[in-house]
């Protein structure tokens, strides 16, 4: 009976996460977020962050203190160290769409990411797939024979 309990529990916990990262991220980021973009950095940060859910708390608790509402209000209050960095991660990641400037990083979004939408009307999303921009899952239409001359 209580296995059966677990798997509740477990989703009720990231949906937890998920909320206060979206909250943290509102006060750090003044764009309108993507909740699905949120949640799979909120993933990774749970995965690399093993004290995530007190790190949120205590930025939303500074944003609160100074009764701010936008990352400029508040974040000199955020003191040095482990949770700035994170905080300058948090941005970065919304920013860039990724973990890292590392080979190796994780990519969370492209089309959404900050950087990409002043430019989103007149640069084309990078692609190979034949079907559709970003469609790398997608069956690619089949080729035929070239021509012989």
């Amino acid at each position: 009976m209580l296995a059966s309990a677990m798997p509740s529990f477990t989703f009720a916990a990231t949906q937890d996460i998920e909320s206060r990262f979206m909250g943290a991220s509102q006060l750090l980021v003044n764009h309108d977020l993507s909740p699905a973009v949120g949640a799979r950095i909120a993933a990774f940060a749970q995965a690399s962050y093993p004290n995530l859910g007190d790190m949120l708390d205590r930025i939303t608790e500074t944003a609160a203190t100074r009764g701010a509402s936008r990352v400029e209000d508040f974040f000199d209050a955020i003191p040095e160290g482990e949770l700035r960095d994170f905080a300058f991660w948090v941005i970065s990641a919304w920013y860039t769409g990724s973990s890292s400037g590392d080979r190796d990083a994780t990519l969370f979004t492209y089309e959404e990411a900050l950087l990409y939408q002043p430019t989103i009307d007149m640069v084309p999303i990078p692609t190979f797939g034949f079907s559709a921009p970003n469609a790398w899952g997608n069956d690619l239409y089949p080729l035929t024979d070239l021509p012989r001359f």
